[in-house]
């Protein structure tokens, strides 16, 4: 029997937690309005969805894997959040910036690549949830955009946190970079405990 409510119990606090998705869109959004930081997430959107369907398909590959694979993901995943908290830190204090191509759609899809978040979401999933119960093409195929749906959601709601806190934010610039950029550190840092 496949166990729904802790299925979505676990997708949706992976998706809700932060994360380099969900601040970078915060940020973005802050920086940008939500309008504009929409091309970002419909970025991480598709690059979710490819890392969801790759993970899909080798699934039982990478978790046989797993061991050995792991530390290298999560060494570079640490190494980009640690980039990327940096990045933040450093960001401007008038939140204008005249080039914004950290929130364009290829950014937010090749994010995607990077984030160790998302692939040990797609792979504990299909691993302890999906796989033991179900085995159809079809059925993986439905659970890749459930997976994508939920895991990609967390990014939109973020960003329009971050819209409506825009005007606290630009009044309170080096104090929310700090604490996004520690977040990301924090994500950084748990991937090894």
């Amino acid at each position: 029997m496949f166990p729904v409510s802790e299925f979505l119990i676990y997708c949706f606090v992976s998706a809700y937690t932060p994360g380099a998705n969900n601040l970078l869109s915060m940020s973005n959004a802050a920086r940008l309005g939500f309008r504009r930081s929409v091309r970002f997430n419909m970025g991480i959107t598709a690059g979710f969805l490819i890392v969801m369907a790759a993970c899909t398909m080798f699934c039982s590959t990478l978790y046989s894997a797993l061991p050995r694979v792991k530390f290298f993901m999560q060494v570079l995943g640490a190494a980009y959040m640690l980039y990327l908290a940096w990045k933040i830190w450093k960001s401007h204090a008038d939140f204008e910036v005249e080039d914004d191509r950290t929130a364009s759609f290829f950014a937010g899809m090749v994010l995607q690549f990077m984030n160790p978040k998302i692939y040990v979401y797609a792979i504990t999933a299909m691993s302890l949830y999906i796989l033991p119960v179900f085995h159809t093409k079809p059925a993986l195929v439905v659970f890749t955009f459930i997976l994508t749906v939920i895991g990609a959601s967390g990014s939109y709601v973020w960003a329009l946190f971050g819209s409506a806190f825009c005007r606290f934010f630009a009044r309170h610039t080096k104090a929310v970079n700090l604490i996004m950029a520690l977040l990301l550190v924090f994500c950084a840092v748990s991937l090894f405990s």
